[in-house]
This record gives C-alpha cells, structure tokens and sequence, in this order.
C-alpha cells in the first residue's frame, strides 16, 4: 500500500492516547488520514499530538470521556460542521475492570465496564452513523477480544462487555449491508499493552508483540476499497 493510502480521509479514534489506539493513530496518520484522537487524559494526547506532527500528519485532539454520550453527541455535530461527513470510525476504548469471580465484582465495577466498552460504542454507532453514511466509503471498526467469544473464568465483565460489542456491530453490519459502509470486528489477539500487564503481571512484556506491529489491518479495513463486511477478523503482526 502506499505512503499516502488514506490521505484526505477523516478517522476518529477512541482509547487514542495509549496502547493499541495510540499505535492506530500513528499509523492512520502517517497514512495520509486526518486524526480524531479521543481519550479522556489530556497529557497523553498531547504527546500523541507531537508524534503525529513529526510524522508530518493532522490531528485534532478530543479530551473525553468515551461513556459521556452528551459529549459525543456534540462532538458529531462538530465534525458534521467542520467536515460534513466521517470517513473512518475506530471504536477501541476499553477498560479491563477487575479479574474477579463473578460473584465478588461491585455493582459499580461491572456498571462502569459495560458502559465503556458496550453502551459507549452503541452511543458511537447512534451518534456517527449520518456522519459515516456521508461518507463516499465510511468504514467502521471495532476492537475485540479473544474473551468474548471463549468462555475464560474470573473475566466476567471484560468478557461478556466483548461479547455483547461483537453481537452489537453484527447486527448494525447487517442492518448496513446494502449501503457503502464497511463494518467489521479486529481481533488484536495477545498485545503487550498496559491492560494486558495489569491482567497479567506475572508476564514478561518482551515476549509480546507490540501494538504497532498490529496496525496492518486497520489500514486494510480503512481503505475506501476495501471489502471486507460484518466479519471479525484476527490481527497479524507485520514482520
């Protein structure tokens, strides 16, 4: 693919300052696209904003709040203003919540994991769909988990948030199958990340590929020629 596969088109990205939505970012902007970049911590995204600029890309930064869905909608309304359509949606905050035996999680633990990693990418769907539909080729892309289609003891709430997300872009795949938006589910698979180290702190980090070595697919499934539809697909790391 080119240098510039994706240049022109306008990405938003949630869980952009870190991880696997950071490395998504980079990429989607040293790619030619111009970066919405969403997460809630400030800091992180403006360093997110300096790499994109050495990179010689664009990038508009949104602090907020993925589960604020008043904020949402008012960042939709911008967009509309200023581009008058979205090009390309990338659904990748998450939040781990605690490993627990489902029986001991707090109500207020399971609450705020299903608001963010489920109920937040609904509100994304319910908010950006015009904006996506504007598009010549609206793409939108959604980040699963191994854990939501295997059953994994002591990952309740991760576990069944993944699950509900992946049944979640199914259906809205199926409801858009006859328009020229793409939706479908990245499976980033094992990624050393700052969620899988607090999942698994007795890891070593150096024997897990990093998330840019994932970023591939994203740009795949981004591009206005892409064909891929309503079907999940596993991440492959680059040589």
């Amino acid at each position: 693919m080119s240098a510039l596969s994706l240049e022109g088109r306008v990405a938003l990205i949630t869980g952009a300052s870190r991880g696997i939505g950071r490395a998504v970012a980079l990429r989607l902007a040293a790619e030619g696209a111009h970066v919405i970049a969403l997460a809630r911590t400030t800091k992180d995204l403006e360093a997110l904003d300096d790499d994109i600029t050495e990179l010689g890309g664009r990038s508009t930064l949104v602090p907020l709040d993925v589960a604020d869905g008043v904020g949402i909608d008012r960042l939709a309304e911008t967009l509309f203003e200023r581009h008058g359509r979205l090009d390309v949606l990338v659904g990748n905050a998450a939040i781990l919540g605690v490993l627990s035996p489902i029986g001991h999680i707090s109500p207020s633990v399971w609450s705020r994991v299903i608001e963010v990693n489920l109920n937040a990418n609904w509100r994304l769907i319910r908010s950006f769909d015009p904006l996506l539909r504007a598009s010549s080729s609206g793409r939108a892309l959604f980040v699963t988990s191994g854990v939501g289609h295997e059953v994994v003891p002591y990952w309740g709430p991760y576990a069944v948030s993944k699950a509900g997300l992946e049944m979640l872009v199914r259906i809205y795949a199926a409801e858009t199958a006859k328009t020229m938006l793409r939706v479908n589910i990245i499976n980033p698979r094992i990624v050393r990340t700052e969620m899988r180290a607090k999942a698994m702190p007795g890891e070593d980090p150096a024997s897990l590929i990093p998330p840019e070595a994932i970023t591939d697919v994203f740009v795949e499934l981004s591009l206005p020629n892409c064909r891929h539809h309503g079907e999940v697909i596993e991440a492959r790391a680059s040589v």
